[in-house]
């Protein structure tokens, strides 16, 4: 059941990326897709490129200014209007660390060591990580409710992040006995939410993956495009007629999930539609689906990456716009915790 949104509080959507290592299929059939979705649907959207998210672990700057510029060309070459949505890049927004701080003040040392994505990034080496990387959720909390956002879409990989961000906005309103932070939805929909390697069906498309083969790059020509959903790992049965015979074929089940998506078509409908055809007939199909979906996308991306000025202006022109709606929020949370603030 939705929790009522506390008084002077409206239907926001918020969501973010890290601009480190390129944007992938995944990114896109997981996020911008839905961001643009979720645009035009009316309600007000903030977008945002965490950058100060992305040095958790090393970045080398050059690259992640690259990175930061190209992300946001992706969002905008996807259909991110940025006269409609605010788009950004996080540092550029100082009430998210302002904020955060404050939150790994309400955020329990118990509730971020049960992160699992914390536990797989830092591995046996735990105690040589960055401390941001262990404070990581307490920023995406804020990132979220610095603009007192009430619903986020996220890849299932977050879903937990985001009960820890109810679980903050919650104790503080509890421990400061206001009604302040609203509780925020989750949304997690469509056929490809999660997006897995083209190479194993069992692990999550990631721009971190050493195999360039196992994903498809939002920078990838048609040709290469078409080669890797070709060599892309199957198996020999042909495709069933329903998805349960799909159960324990990740690699099918992900080429399926992945056509739904790019055709804005359920997974039953496409495996009612390929019933009993080869992975000969099935992926050149796939391939030119992809083709004529991603091709503008990647071509839009090139021609604003000639441009990187444009780029900044634009970021820079979200910041402003962004600035608006967050420095009020934390300027009451200083007010509730307790701070004396100069009004200038």
């Amino acid at each position: 059941m939705t929790t009522p949104l506390p008084a002077g509080v409206t239907p926001r959507i918020f969501s973010g990326i890290q601009p480190s290592g390129g944007l992938t299929l995944g990114n896109y059939l997981g996020a911008l897709k839905r961001f643009v979705e979720k645009q035009d649907e009316g309600i007000e959207t903030v977008y945002c490129l965490v950058d100060m998210h992305a040095i958790t672990v090393w970045q080398d700057p050059a690259k992640l200014r690259h990175a930061t510029r190209e992300a946001a060309a992706g969002f905008i070459a996807a259909g991110i209007d940025p006269a409609r949505s605010i788009l950004f890049n996080q540092s550029q927004v100082t009430a998210h660390v302002e904020l955060g701080w404050i939150f790994n003040c309400v955020a329990r040392m118990g509730w971020m060591g049960r992160m699992t994505q914390f536990k797989d990034k830092a591995g046996k080496n735990s105690e040589n990580v960055s401390l941001g990387l262990f404070a990581y959720p307490a920023l995406m909390a804020a990132d979220i409710l610095a603009y007192r956002a009430t619903m986020v879409p996220v890849g299932e990989d977050q879903k937990q992040h985001l009960e820890l961000c109810r679980d903050i906005a919650i104790k503080f309103n509890n421990d400061y006995k206001v009604d302040f932070f609203p509780v925020v939805e989750p949304i997690i929909e469509g056929a490809a939410t999660r997006v897995m390697s083209l190479r194993d069906g069992t692990k999550k498309m990631s721009k971190s993956d050493p195999s360039d083969q196992s994903r498809i790059n939002l920078t990838d020509d048609a040709d290469t495009i078409a080669a890797k959903i070709r060599k892309a790992k199957t198996d020999p049965e042909p495709l069933p007629d329903s998805l349960e015979g799909l159960k324990d074929r990740p690699e099918a089940r992900n080429l399926v999930n992945i056509y739904a998506a790019l055709a804005g078509a359920t997974p039953d409908a496409v495996v009612g539609e390929y019933a009993g055809a080869q992975f000969g007939k099935f992926k050149p199909a796939l391939a030119d689906l992809a083709v004529a979906k991603l091709s503008p996308i990647t071509t839009e991306m090139t021609r604003l990456m000639a441009d990187p000025a444009e780029i900044d202006r634009i970021l820079g022109a979200g910041a402003e716009r962004a600035e608006t709606l967050a420095r009020p929020v934390v300027e009451q949370v200083y007010d509730i915790v307790g701070m004396i603030r100069s009004r200038r």
